[in-house]
């Protein structure tokens, strides 16, 4: 998470430190003589004119907010993370300011899962399932004797004997309230019902939160439920949950208690009490790290006893490719599953799982997730262990989801790149028009500066700059080419002259004042021809490689 907020952070933020010219090292001293000076020459009650006096105005307070900033060791850590931007995320006013990088990267990560999640609470945010189950098992279990007395018997029999749909919403309250109105409807073989659900729950503490249910539905009554959620240590917490259900029978109460513990960094452990008509015990390990997923659990109870296993490798793609298997055994027989899961998509994630178990048969679930919205499709080939159906759910898949990501999703992600980039394009260019702008208006401040220093270095035989330019220099000599991607910096670099030198960091001459890049995204240089004690001087250096003037390795031959 963080690499990425930190790609967007860099191509979205002014570099404070070219903008003051100093090192990323530079001391508070340093900060302070390079703050002085740039307020000197930018402060605005020394014009006259009003759109002079604004446009210092504005650089003068960029300025300052790049040596508050840079000032203060806490902003200063924050800044050198995330850029600009991490210091507009709220809450690092309550944060300790004695902290290490990690940490503060650690409570960044925090703070920005803290904003999503109150982004989410202004919203609805809604949830839902469609799960829609297929039974194809007369393609593998057919009987010949039945079809030939059928009209139209040749072609087996496909039908959707299942379906179910579930919705969510949710809705804040208060700061702590927040309300949750579920329902579903479901069908098997004809015969069908549904539920709604109302959920209140309140966060008590930053340890904490309890939640009460209402629901009612067709077939088994009313229901109430309550729930809580406990932090016990920092490393272990507890879930309690009862509930009574108003049924034909009678009230069915039902009660759970879950514990949970961090064995380390990457693995949690798991236990589970449940009484009721399921009543059972469950005791689980579960270890995630960025490159596998395992699990292993064991249950004892009243109807189902049974122990699972399953793995899953994580490969470090960008479509976050994922293979699993699991083995699954108890009194209802044993069941092995195997599958891959890939991103198709910004938001869709698509993923195929085979299933085969005894008595079960074999079965191919295909489930597409988009955003808050899951599809699920089981299809269900056979009763039997057929070597036929397992290579067919297991190629099937494959070659269909490779035809259609070849003659399908690739085109249209292309599609999309290109109009992405069409947008960035037209971004950059206006972003370019902008600080170019901004850039001729500095250099306008700067105009009556300059003509003080060439004065002051001219009677000295001091550092004037004849000519300087920054950007993309191409190797075709013609004139026209060059010049369509640098700019003419020489008014800026000689205002940043003192006691006739010149000094520019390692940072990216880009934020300069008087800057701007010419050529985002690819690789500028800094060219120039200067004048020192008389003598003509040359060099060039990369954007990002400090520089010192004069020196007498830049010294031009005399001409004989």
């Amino acid at each position: 998470m963080a690499a990425s907020l930190d790609d967007d952070f860099e191509s979205n933020n002014q570099d404070y430190y070219s903008l003051l010219n100093v090192r990323k090292e530079a001391t508070l001293e340093e900060l302070k003589a390079s703050y002085r000076r740039l307020c000197m020459l930018y402060h605005p009650d020394k014009h006259r004119n009003p759109e002079l006096k604004s446009q210092a105005q504005q650089l003068f307070n960029e300025v300052r907010q790049a040596y508050e900033v840079l000032s203060d060791d806490h902003s200063r850590a924050i800044y050198d993370l995330f850029g600009k931007k991490g210091l507009e995320v709220e809450g690092w006013e309550v944060v300790e300011r004695k902290r290490t990088p990690a940490e503060i990267r650690e409570e960044y990560e925090r703070l920005q899962r803290e904003r999503e999640e109150r982004r989410l609470q202004q919203r609805t945010n809604p949830k839902g399932t469609i799960s829609v189950g297929v039974d194809a098992t007369d393609l593998f279990d057919r009987y010949d004797e039945d079809f030939e007395e059928l009209p139209g018997g040749g072609f087996p029999h496909i039908e959707i004997n299942k379906m179910h749909i579930s919705q969510s919403i949710e809705a804040p309250l208060t700061n702590s309230d927040t309300a949750v109105l579920s329902g579903s409807l479901s069908t098997h073989n004809g015969n069908g019902g549904g539920n709604i659900n109302m959920t209140v729950r309140r966060v008590t503490s930053a340890k904490g939160w309890g939640e009460v249910e209402f629901g009612a539905g067709d077939i088994l009554g009313p229901l109430i439920g309550l729930k809580v959620f406990r932090n016990i240590t920092p490393r272990c917490f507890m879930t309690a949950q009862c509930g009574l259900q108003f049924s034909p029978r009678g009230l069915r109460p039902t009660c759970s208690l879950m514990t949970a513990r961090h064995l380390d960094q990457n693995t949690m452990g798991y236990l589970q009490w449940r009484w009721g008509p399921n009543s059972a015990m469950t005791t689980s390990l579960v270890r995630d790290t960025k490159s596998s997923h395992f699990t292993l659990s064991l249950q004892l109870g009243v109807a189902h006893s049974y122990m699972m296993m399953s793995y899953q490798y994580k490969f470090q793609d960008e479509d976050q490719t994922k293979v699993k298997g699991s083995v699954k055994t108890g009194w209802f027989g044993t069941v092995v599953e195997y599958g891959a899961e890939r991103r198709i998509s910004r938001h869709s994630v698509l993923s195929a799982t085979v299933s085969i178990g005894v008595p079960q048969g074999v079965t191919l679930k295909i489930k597409l997730a988009r955003a808050n919205q899951t599809y699920l499709f089981p299809v269900h080939l056979t009763d039997q262990l057929l070597p036929s159906a397992v290579f067919y759910a297991t190629a099937g898949p494959l070659l269909v989801y490779v035809a259609v990501h070849r003659l399908i999703i690739i085109p249209y992600s292309q599609a999309q790149k290109k109009q992405e980039l069409e947008l960035q394009k037209k971004s950059s260019a206006t972003d370019i028009a902008k600080k170019k702008q901004e850039a001729e208006s500095t250099v306008v401040l700067m105009q009556e500066s300059v003509r003080r220093i060439i004065e002051a270095e001219e009677s000295k035989m001091g550092l004037i700059i004849l000519n300087a330019w920054y950007g993309k220099f191409v190797s075709d000599t013609s004139q026209k080419q060059e010049k369509a991607k640098v700019i003419d910096v020489t008014v800026p670099l000689q205002c940043l002259v003192k006691d006739s030198k010149l000094i520019l960091t390692e940072s990216s001459k880009g934020g300069l004042p008087g800057f701007y890049d010419p050529c985002v995204g690819e690789e500028k240089s800094l060219k120039l021809l200067y004048q020192f004690r008389g003598v003509m001087h040359q060099v060039i250096s990369a954007d990002n490689e400090p520089l010192r003037i004069p020196k007498q390795s830049h010294r031009l031959e005399s001409a004989p």
